[in-house]
């Protein structure tokens, strides 16, 4: 805020294709968004000048580009340097990834063409998107895998990531995992605790989540767990605040185990509870694989 007035808003919406781009600008819509698609990165100026001569009534804009080539990643790097240096706009950049396997799936059950597929295999095209997006996701401010993400799960994590209602709030989403199912590649920061006794092995404990009392007093009663816990919450107390610092408003911490179902779900429902919540920052936490192999 400044001065009582809200500051403008830019979203650059961009990542793989298939990924979910066209599901990402209809929330942003939802969310009282101006959008626009397929938007060069030369006119973003242009759009920032938009914004700054409507005297607030666009007060949030989301622009999907897509870019084919380093030409593009160059154009889009010297746009936003231009509009930062000379229009006072919040900008952030989502970028939305997903697997390699998945993003085949999608264009064989779609049928479509990928658009760097020369050969129209899209495995090839997949693969040199990637490397030619590979600079704009290090510099991306969110980035959400959509591989196990439903339409609906994708809207709703980006209402909760791009609401006004959280825009002052430091998010810290823990997220458990099994690496058999491969580690997720939106995550910050990765943890493994495959080295913690395992309840899988103990039989009366292995239906059970971590999240089972029974199953999380097991993980908990060990030295080693005592230990590991003790440093973990050290380093992201001391973490979380240098994030805050660099202005990011979100970190995502990944904690696995090989199946995503006991230790990770106990040590990321202790985090939870011992990061715990404050007026400027939210603690969530979400168990990806617990639930897998239930049946």
């Amino acid at each position: 805020m400044t001065g009582g007035t809200a500051v403008p808003k830019l979203v650059i919406i961009t990542g793989m294709s298939g990924a979910g781009k066209t599901i990402a600008v209809q929330s942003f819509e939802d969310l009282g968004f101006f959008c626009v698609d397929n938007l060069p990165p030369v006119l973003i100026p242009k759009f920032a000048e938009l914004i700054e001569s409507s005297s607030g009534k666009i007060g949030k804009v989301a622009l999907v580009i897509d870019l084919r080539g380093r030409e593009f990643f160059t154009a889009l790097s010297e746009s936003l340097a231009y509009t930062q240096e000379h229009f006072t706009i919040g900008i952030e950049i989502l970028f939305l990834d997903a697997t390699d396997s998945v993003l085949v799936q999608r264009y064989k059950e779609s049928r479509r063409r990928h658009p760097l597929a020369d050969g129209g295999v899209p495995l090839e095209g997949i693969r040199l998107e990637r490397r030619l997006l590979e600079d704009l996701k290090g510099i991306a401010t969110h980035v959400i895998d959509t591989s196990s993400l439903k339409p609906s799960q994708l809207k709703a994590l980006i209402a909760d990531r791009f609401s006004e209602a959280n825009r002052e709030t430091f998010v810290v989403n823990l997220t458990s995992f099994g690496y058999k199912y491969g580690i997720p590649i939106d995550a910050d920061l990765i943890f493994d605790c495959r080295f913690l006794p395992n309840p899988h092995y103990v039989e009366h404990l292995r239906p059970n989540t971590g999240k089972d009392p029974e199953v999380y007093e097991y993980v908990m009663k060990w030295p080693e767990t005592q230990t590991f816990l003790s440093k973990l919450v050290d380093m992201l107390q001391y973490l979380i605040p240098m994030y805050k610092k660099e202005g990011k408003s979100q970190l995502v911490v990944g904690i696995g185990c090989t199946g995503g179902k006991h230790r990770s779900v106990a040590i990321a429902e202790y985090l939870a509870r011992t990061l715990g919540n404050s007026e400027t920052e939210t603690v969530r936490v979400g168990h990806r694989d617990a639930e897998r192999d239930r049946h």
